[in-house]
């Protein structure tokens, strides 16, 4: 590779995204008008919105007493903030002479329930407020009673020998009301309708107020001050007007958000251009054949897409920056941006990369450009829930969050902006080594599609669905393909969304084993099996169900115990990073406490979920992916989809650290038993170390008396702790060693072995990636 092909693609690439108005209409000349204009169209639209005033029915009281709620057939002007907050309630009081006039029927019209529901029904009012019966009586009744009460207690207070102070003040007594409970008004509302969800925002506020109101009246009547039940009253004082970042709180959550979408979206366009533009221009075929090879060609296409990618992504900043500043400057929680967001510009150029990577990658896959045009929706949505959720849950920047790609970008940036320079730095090396590593694995994946012709140049054959459906029957094969592999992995993802929300609305109780056991037959084997009848010839083939050879059995056997200490340091390392809901851990707790007899649990956890997973995720879907792909990519996808299945992140995680290990197992071994074994093993080894640990931890002094050579041999293993037993670091470490040695040992015949007629996948050395 040399870098003057490079320089010379990457210039060629430029001039010719330079002539193309649609691509300079949308890196130059759209961010610079985009966000003028739509601040212009607020500014005009809210010439016009007015709020409209919510139109209430009140049924049941029309003379509430002092302090007044309603006044002149108003709500009262001290109950509001404004004049204008004070118009924006209407008000009628219903009687039933009314209820012709309002559609109600003849034989409701006392009944309030009907009057409400039907009024609501035929939205003449927004909402309708309703006093119980006597409900103004029993009020002033309550007022009366709270004043004889603290009068009954200044004598008391007297008559003990009490200065005037202290029988003025009822507190260190007890003061006893005998009064019936005051039934509370109602508001009726509709969640259906916007202006009735107003009108009980408004109403509430109203009631809110004049309740305050009441409790002031209620202390007057006793003698006491209002400010009893206030005494003191909160100041705010805003620290940022001098440290000049008013208003970063605003800017740290639309800025990174700002940054990755365009980034990505700036980067789109040029990459789909640059790939299916020239498929249909017919000059890629002639920069393929160039001296220049497929690596440099990628990495001067790269270059290009990446300058029009930040070009994009500074515009749309630096635009919408000074529409907020200029458009919303003047509000007192909003600032110009602070100068903390120059930390947008270091960021922007690993962002740039990976993007622009992810774009050239799709973009030479795609046959035309229209094509390509239609994977910028799945790619955006893909990308919305990294940036967006964490900016609104308000997730911290912590290392288990540093890790997450995009997430932990935009995390430091929202903390650098804040100005948290102190605790954001600790942070930079694995968020920049997680970037890093993203823009080296896009890049290599758009090297690896430009070197694959049968991407460069797929043919454009029309689909037909119903056609492609009868094929899959009529003329299966003896293994699924790589299309049927990832069609299954997405049909346990969808069965296992849909029973768990199915579970949790429909409040649906259940012990924990029999739980298990519905979500492994009804989640796992099902869609496996329904698969394997419909698109499949060869159950022993798609299944790996070929008997292994002994080493490679004693070798799953043994993995399992000697990866033990690794296994349970990643889950206990794993729970430290994302720990565990509060609620959910009391949750899982409370139903493994319920459990008392082993067996059930050792078949439910540790048998059952080594014979349906291993089936579904290194048989089906492992065979059908190694049909298309190379082994690596074969174990690594269906090692995600293995995680994916499982509910609890934590979870998720290690499943898919030992979904690796399991692949690696069975295209060793070229049979599933191996993997079972593996997975029996591991499961039941994670439980029993778990409830041993629970025993040993609650009567451990007792053990150590009565065993203390066993307890000995403990103690230099590990040591117990609040996630369990915990193995020394040494021990983790040392058995690594064996584990590869057996690895190993069980690869050697694999190697050696030639492919017969009944193995189901290539040999490994077949792989040319």
């Amino acid at each position: 590779m040399t870098g003057r092909n490079v320089r010379i693609i990457f210039e060629r690439e430029i001039r010719d995204q330079l002539r193309d108005r649609r691509t300079l209409m949308m890196v130059a000349v759209l961010p610079v008008l985009l966000y003028p204009l739509i601040g212009l169209s607020f500014f005009q639209i809210s010439q016009v919105m007015r709020p409209k005033p919510s139109r209430i029915l009140v049924l049941g009281a029309r003379e509430l007493g002092d302090p007044p709620l309603f006044e002149e057939g108003r709500f009262a002007a001290h109950l509001f903030r404004s004049p204008q907050e004070a118009r924006q309630l209407e008000v009628e009081f219903y009687t039933p002479e009314k209820a012709t006039a309002l559609g109600i029927a003849p034989g409701k019209a006392d009944d309030d329930l009907a009057v409400a529901a039907a009024v609501l029904r035929t939205r003449q009012f927004d909402a309708v407020l309703r006093f119980p019966p006597q409900f103004a009586q029993r009020l002033e009744t309550f007022r009366e009673e709270v004043r004889r009460a603290i009068e009954r207690l200044r004598l008391e207070r007297s008559a003990e020998g009490g200065g005037p102070g202290q029988a003025d003040s009822p507190q260190g007594g007890a003061v006893a009301l005998i009064v019936p409970e005051i039934p509370n008004p109602q508001i009726f509302y509709s969640t259906a309708n916007e202006r009735s969800t107003e009108a009980f925002r408004r109403l509430n506020d109203v009631l809110l107020q004049w309740r305050e109101h009441v409790g002031a009246a209620n202390l007057s009547a006793g003698g006491l001050p209002p400010q009893a039940a206030k005494p003191f009253r909160v100041q705010e004082a805003d620290v940022a007007e001098d440290s000049g970042f008013r208003g970063a709180a605003l800017w740290s959550k639309i800025m990174p958000i700002l940054l990755v979408v365009w980034a990505l979206t700036g980067a789109f366009y040029p990459a789909v251009d640059l790939c299916a533009g020239e498929k249909e221009r017919g000059t890629l075929e002639t920069l393929l054949s160039s001296p220049a090879e497929r690596v440099e060609i990628v990495l001067g296409k790269l270059g290009a897409v990446m300058i029009f990618s930040m070009a994009t992504a500074v515009l749309n900043l630096v635009s919408m920056g000074l529409t907020g500043w200029l458009a919303l400057g003047n509000l007192p929680m909003f600032a110009p941006p602070p100068w903390s967001v120059v930390w947008l510009i270091p960021a922007l150029i690993p962002t740039s990369a990976v993007f622009s990577s992810l774009a050239l990658g799709i973009a030479a896959f795609a046959r035309s450009t229209k094509e390509g045009q239609y994977y910028l929706l799945p790619l955006l949505f893909l990308t919305l829930p990294l940036v967006g959720v964490p900016v609104a849950r308000g997730l911290d920047l912590t290392l288990g969050t540093s890790l997450v790609p995009v997430t932990g970008l935009v995390l430091l940036l929202k903390a650098l902006i804040e100005g948290e320079a102190a605790h954001a730095w600790p942070f930079v090396f694995p968020v920049a080594a997680v970037t890093l590593g993203g823009c080296y694995y896009a890049i290599r994946w758009a090297v690896l599609q430009f070197n694959n012709e049968q991407v460069l140049f797929r043919d454009a054959d029309r689909f037909d669905l119903r056609l492609w459906l009868r094929r899959l029957v009529l003329e299966r094969r003896d293994v699924p393909s790589p299309a049927l592999a990832v069609a299954c992995g997405l049909l346990i993802l969808f069965v296992r969304f849909a029973l768990t929300n199915l579970f949790s609305r429909w409040q649906i109780q259940t012990d924990l084993i029999r739980l298990a056991v519905l979500t492994q037959l009804a989640v796992i084997a099902s869609p496996v099996l329904l698969m394997t009848l419909l698109f499949a010839r060869s159950v022993t083939r798609t299944w790996r169900l070929q008997m292994p050879s002994w080493r490679g059995m004693a070798g799953a056997i043994l993995l399992a115990f000697l990866l033990q200490p690794a296994a349970t340091w990643l889950q206990q390392t794993v729970t430290r990073l994302y720990p565990l809901d509060p609620l959910l851990r009391e949750y899982l707790l409370g139903l493994t406490g319920e459990l008392s007899n082993p067996w059930p649990i050792f078949l439910a956890f540790a048998l059952l979920p080594a014979v349906c997973e291993e089936t579904a995720f290194r048989g089906f879907i492992l065979t059908g992916l190694r049909q298309g792909v190379s082994a690596r990519n074969a174990v690594v996808f269906s090692a995600l989809f293995f995680g994916l299945s499982h509910t609890i992140l934590q979870q998720s995680i290690t499943a898919f650290a030992a979904g690796l290990v399991l692949g690696t197992i069975a295209l060793v071994t070229r049979s599933l038993w191996p993997c079972i074994a593996f997975h029996a093993v591991h499961n039941s080894l994670t439980l029993g170390t778990g409830m041993l640990a629970a025993v040993l931890t609650q009567d451990w002094g007792r053990y150590e008396d009565m065993r203390p050579g066993v307890t000995a041999v403990v103690r230099r293993l590990g040591s117990f702790s609040e996630d369990g037993f915990a193995y020394h670091p040494a021990v983790t470490a040392l058995s690594l060693l064996p584990a590869a040695w057996v690895l190993l040992w069980m690869y050697a015949p694999a190697r050696l072995r030639p492919p017969g007629d009944s193995d189901t996948d290539p040999p490994l050395e077949d792989d040319d990636e």
